[in-house]
């Protein structure tokens, strides 16, 4: 049994206690699996992790600026049974606080139905219905669990932390398939969803401000086609999705109609991975349309993501990152200053341009040690609830952040 010890302070009682709990659990389930107590239809698995942060200037997940916070932390556990061989359920619970953009505690990530319509070697068919983890570019479908991220923090160009629950899954349901052939593994998933738009508290701040109301999600869809060569080797991947919802005003008096916002991201995906490092590479174009709010005119706004990541395996337990992200709010106004004039807001706050470097230390099998540091020109990626006054924002910015984790 491994013990993990954080020194934090008193208010961080409960995450103390979550750790206590389900260590027990992590060494009794490990004993049973050992054992053969589980039937192997059924698997169980958790992870936890817990970071510093600190900023030179402006807030990311807590108050970080000139401080080390300690509000980013995760725990989580999840389950399957596969009931009998084309059919299997599947849940995640997770308890996250990430500062004031996640401070809903205990909330279910996924819980699904998977049934094989048709199965053979080399061909597959099924149906996922619930809670679905969303097909989306390379990493948001396991974006959950620390070890499966490059880094502490994924390009945010293109995995936007500060509404990962909106992003990560939603209800509904995905068609998929796969075919294996000499030339390579095709892949696609096609699904019907509602977003999870009322988890993420820094969602409704984006689109309407402080209008009093609730974003809503409506009826969407999305899909990924996914070639795969020599086994993993080299990766390319298409997505594209029509996410839909709408802002339900409060009873109280007003001055927003039940305006509908659209969102449509593209992503062109590419990896490739060799014996020792990894080059990735992620471009995103998003349609952004807003109508029908009264207040404000109707309006369209097109933007860009990319990021460029480069991995090296030192050694089997150690590796480094190297990456350059860049995100623009509009294309048509990529250094900010039409915004800058219209609002009186900074014009830096329409792009973020990050370089970024990090090491992973595989400690022991399951725990892992990350540190990072990034330097930011724009404040493109940062929370409005963290930092309500733009005008005290600063641009060029340098974030530093070590995370602990383990997973079994």
């Amino acid at each position: 049994m491994y013990v993990v010890k954080f020194s934090l302070n008193n208010s961080k009682k409960l995450f103390i206690c979550s750790v206590v709990m389900v260590t027990p659990f992590i060494s009794n389930n490990t004993i049973a699996a050992e054992k053969n107590w589980l039937p192997d239809s059924i698997q169980i698995h958790g992870f936890l992790s817990q970071a510093l942060i600190h900023t030179s200037d402006n807030n990311f997940f807590g108050t970080t600026d000139d401080n080390i916070s300690e509000d980013f932390r995760e725990l989580g556990i999840n389950g399957s049974w596969r009931i009998f061989p084309d059919l299997q359920i599947a849940m995640q619970v997770v308890w996250r606080d990430a500062g004031l953009t996640d401070e809903q505690g205990l909330r279910i990530d996924y819980g699904l139905a998977d049934y094989h319509l048709y199965s053979s070697e080399d061909n597959l068919l099924g149906i996922k219905a619930g809670r679905v983890p969303t097909p989306l570019g390379l990493y948001n479908e396991t974006r959950d669990v620390a070890s499966t991220r490059p880094g502490i923090f994924l390009p945010q160009s293109i995995y936007f932390d500060v509404n990962r629950n909106f992003a990560l899954s939603a209800d509904g349901g995905y068609l998929y398939g796969e075919q294996n052939t000499d030339w390579g593994d095709f892949s696609f998933n096609f699904g019907i969803t509602s977003p999870r738009s009322s988890e993420d508290p820094d969602l409704k701040p984006a689109i309407v401000g402080n209008f009093p109301g609730e974003i809503e999600g409506d009826l969407s869809w999305g899909g990924r086609l996914n070639y795969e060569w020599r086994g993993g080797e080299v990766r390319l991947v298409v997505t594209y999705a029509e996410v839909n919802a709408h802002f339900s005003p409060a009873p109280a008096p007003n001055n927003l109609n039940s305006g509908q916002i659209k969102f449509h991201p593209l992503i062109f995906s590419a990896q490739y991975n060799a014996e020792k490092w990894s080059l990735t590479a992620e471009y995103e174009f998003r349609d952004l349309r807003l109508n029908n709010f009264g207040l404000f005119p109707d309006s369209k706004i097109l933007g860009q993501g990319y990021y460029v990541q480069g991995i090296y395996k030192f050694t089997s337990y150690l590796e480094g990152m190297v990456r350059y992200d860049e995100l623009i709010w509009d294309t048509d106004d990529k250094d900010g200053n039409k915004f800058a004039a219209q609002y009186g807001r900074p014009a830096y706050s329409r792009f973020a341009k990050d370089w970024t470097v990090g090491l992973r230390y595989k400690i022991i099998p399951g725990l892992l040690l990350s540190t990072e540091y990034h330097r930011i020109n724009g404040t493109g990626t940062i929370s409005s609830l963290e930092n309500p006054d733009p005008a005290r924002t600063v641009q060029h910015w340098d974030l530093y952040a070590v995370m602990l984790s383990y997973d079994f």
